[in-house]
This record gives C-alpha cells, structure tokens and sequence, in this order.
C-alpha cells in the first residue's frame, strides 16, 4: 500500500477532466470519467488502490495550501478527538482551535476538508466499480467488495459527523444536481452502507490488512450495527464472535507494540504511510508534539487533565505508553515520529517528524472485543455474559499485568466506556462512543462548564460546508443551528 500515490495520480488524473485544483480538492459536480483509461484488469487495480490513497490523503508539509489538498483522514483527530472531553489544542488561534471549543462554523477549512476527502473516496469508488466488467472474472467480485467496503467506510464517517448527506452510488453528470446534493436521511444511508459491508463480508478473505478484508468488514459492520439508529445488537454480537473465533488476531502483549510493530496481529484494518517519502507519509504525528516544535502548527492533541486522571484509575500499563507529562505540556506518544527520543532533556523527534511513517489505525482486535462486550449488554446496563467477560478481561488482563487474572463477574456500561476511553485514547474513537453511548450532550456539556467553553446539542452535528451549498444553488440544506 505504500507505493498507492505514484499509481493514483497516474489514474485519477485519466478519471478527472478539471483544473489542477479541482482534481486536488474535487467537489461532486467536477467528477467526469475517463473511460479510456480502464483497460485492463490492472488498470482496474490501479483504480482500486486510488480510493485507498483518498483515505491516506495528503500530507500537509508537503503542500501546505489546505484549500487545494484533501489531507483524507490525517485531520480526523481534530473533528472527533478534539471535540470530546479527551483533548484539545495548545492555542486559541486558528481554524483548528475551533473544534475544541465548539465554535466550528461552516467556514471552517479542516471539516470542509474532511467532507471533501470522503467523497472523493465515494466517487472513485463509484468511478472503479462502473469500470469492474474490465476486470478479469476472477478478480471481479473481489474488487467490487473491495470498493464498496471503502464507500462504505467513508459513509459511516460521513453520516455520524454531518447527518444526512448526499447519498450517491453511480457517477452522476456534472448538471444533476439532485442527485449530487440532496441530502438523504440517516436511515437511508446507513442501509446503504450495511448493504455494501453486507458484500463485502461474504466476498473478501483476511489476506491484507493495509486493504479491505472480511474480518474489516465484519468489525466496521459490527460498529454500524451498534451505531445506527435502532441498533442490531445480536448481528453485532455474531459478527465480533466471527472474528474472534477466527483465531487470526490477537493481542499484543506489550501495549506500545500495536503502534510501533505495524501491521502486527492486533491490527485489522490500517491506512499506511511511509517515513520519509513526501507522497506516502503523514503530518499528524509532528501536530501532536508541543514542547518541542515539530509540525507546522503543533500542539494538537494535548491532553486534557480528566482523561489523565483516568489513565491514573483506569489505565494501568497503558498510561505511560500514550502519554507524557512535559511539564508544560501533556503529550500523546502513542504515534511518536519515527527517530523519537522522549527520555532524553529536551525530547527529540528524529530528523524527519513532518514526514512521519505511523500508519492510521482504523481497527485493532481490542476495539472488536469491547464491541463484543458493548453489543452482550445491548440496550441493558450492564451484562454478565460468559463471552463478555472473557473479551473484556483479555483487555483488562494487558493493562494490569501484575493483577492478572483480573477477577471480573459483570460489565457495567459505564465501565465499559470508561475501558474504551483509556484503552484507545487519541485513535479518534471517544466521540463516536459518545454519541452510541447516549452520552455526548451530559459528558461533553459538563466537560464544557469545566472547560469554559460553549455547548449545545447543535453541536452533536458538524456544519454542512458553506461551500457545498453555495455550489448545490441553494439545494443542499445547513444542519439547524448553524
């Protein structure tokens, strides 16, 4: 997957009739296919894997001009992380800041961003799946899953982040419209990405873990089921079981391992970058740095004093392993630029922080574990359940080793979010736990008072952009409140 960028400029350059600037940071009325290009079953590939490097994006040191680059999901940190009681960034200044303190307005260049990068997914799925007859007949099935996975995917970020959105599964001209900016409703969409997952289960095997694979589908399937509007906790609960009983993942025994030792047996789906290469890598890792200036504008992700006090009770081994006490700034170190030296004074960050190597993890096992636990208790509060205790206790038993076999006899859900908080801080999971949990508005308006920061419900929605509106003449509607 690292060599996904040489390849997608090639192609999508071929799928794109617009100016440099609109193929960077295409909008949904500039899409026009290139059928000319699809030729073989390669070319077909080739397709695939620029969907991929949609999601990997671009890194922001290499082309700073934010309104021509989708960064893909290198700035999802700052739409979930930052928008929970988990962390938030060093400065007022900047669009950036805005998140943290719930003043995102539809203006805002990184959500407008964000929106962008996952239909640009969308559409180059679209555009490769019009193509899959080219493919050989071995392979078509395969790269038909693969694609609408990556829909999916980008869907499921879409609909919990924005509402309803454009639902579009077909290329579309650049004069319809309707088509392209009618927002569809919640339930809609999420049918839309439990068919397209529902595929991409019965097709795919577990050979990759940088691409689209069965037991992938089966965990972000799990995760929508839990997440839509009338959850289907028994399918969720089945399809955890279903990767669990695979017995080809597991745990790594050294917490820190999971971000360091890449693709290992924790991880089931990853984006992956490479230090060093200005096409492949990721800026996000040097934003997180504070006391030390790395990025270009550091001191995102600085962690806030309450998740602190629950690494303190709830945290265990993985307290030290994901964060550091600078003395004037608390740091994530989960996602450390490759060459990192956090024991020495002052800490030194290689000599290529900008251009970091750290993959995106999109899912690890410990994740489908505590689904597992998460969809046993369902719409109770707490569960008991054989299964659950085991899930939950693999995760409990790694963090504090010295105690293992931790005693567990039941799970509360409360419990349970704690466990998710401190078990995977600053992988952009807190908000969407939040919002499933059912306790965004109570967690985040207290964390707000204490904060001194301005919450309402409105804010459990991101702004549609300005820009998509004012392009859609007025079709595509403001969610209320903004």
């Amino acid at each position: 997957m690292k060599y996904i960028k040489y390849i997608a400029f090639t192609v999508m350059a071929l799928l794109m009739s617009c100016d440099g600037d609109e193929f960077l940071n295409p909008l949904p009325d500039t899409v026009v296919v290139e059928e000319s290009f699809f030729q073989t079953d390669a070319d077909v590939e080739a397709g695939l894997l620029g969907i991929y490097d949609a999601l990997q994006g671009v890194n922001e040191n290499t082309e700073t001009n934010i309104g021509n680059f989708n960064r893909g999901v290198q700035f999802e940190h700052l739409l979930t992380e930052h928008r929970t009681d988990n962390t938030r960034n060093a400065t007022l200044e900047g669009s950036k800041s805005d998140f943290h303190r719930y003043v995102v307005d539809a203006n805002n260049v990184e959500s407008e961003d964000y929106y962008a990068s996952m239909y640009e997914v969308i559409f180059r799925a679209n555009n490769t799946l019009r193509f899959i007859d080219i493919a050989d007949a071995s392979n078509q099935a395969r790269y038909t899953a693969e694609a609408k996975f990556l829909r999916a995917y980008a869907y499921f970020k879409l609909v919990r982040l924005f509402g309803d959105v454009p639902l579009v599964t077909d290329i579309a001209g650049p004069e319809d419209n309707e088509a392209l900016f009618t927002r569809i409703s919640v339930a809609q969409i999420y049918a839309q990405i439990v068919e397209d997952l529902q595929e991409a289960v019965s097709i795919l095997d577990n050979t990759y873990k940088s691409r689209a694979s069965r037991a992938a589908a089966q965990g972000i399937l799990a995760k929508v089921y839990l997440s839509q509007p009338t959850p289907n906790y028994t399918g969720a609960e089945q399809l955890c079981e279903e990767i669990i009983n695979s017995a080809e993942f597991s745990l790594q025994s050294n917490f820190s391992d999971i971000f360091y030792n890449e693709l290992n047996d924790e991880i089931i789906f990853a984006v992956q970058y490479q230090f060093g290469n200005t096409l492949e890598s990721q800026s996000f890792s040097s934003e997180f740095t504070s006391f030390s200036r790395q990025g270009r504008e550091d001191g995102q992700n600085i962690v806030n004093d309450n998740l602190v006090a629950d690494f303190s009770t709830f945290g265990g081994v993985r307290g030290p392993q994901s964060f550091i006490n600078l003395g004037s700034s608390i740091e994530v170190i989960k996602f450390l630029p490759e060459g990192s030296d956090i024991t020495v004074s002052p800490p030194t960050y290689g000599d290529n922080a900008r251009n970091a190597g750290n993959d995106y993890i999109a899912l690890r096992y410990a994740d489908v574990l505590l689904m597992h636990v998460e969809a046993a208790i369902g719409s109770g509060t707490s569960t008991s359940d054989i299964g659950a205790i085991q899930s939950f206790q693999q995760i409990r038993d790694r963090a504090f080793p010295d105690t293992a076999p931790n005693a567990i006899s039941s799970i509360s859900k409360d419990e349970l979010l704690d466990e998710r908080r401190v078990e995977l801080a600053f992988e952009n999971q807190r908000w969407f736990d939040l919002l499933r949990f059912g306790v965004a508005d109570q967690i985040l308006g207290a964390h707000a008072v204490e904060m001194g920061y301005v919450y309402s419900s409105r804010d459990l929605l991101l702004p549609i952009p300005a820009r998509e509106i004012n392009l859609s003449d007025g079709l595509l509607t403001q969610n209320p409140g903004y």
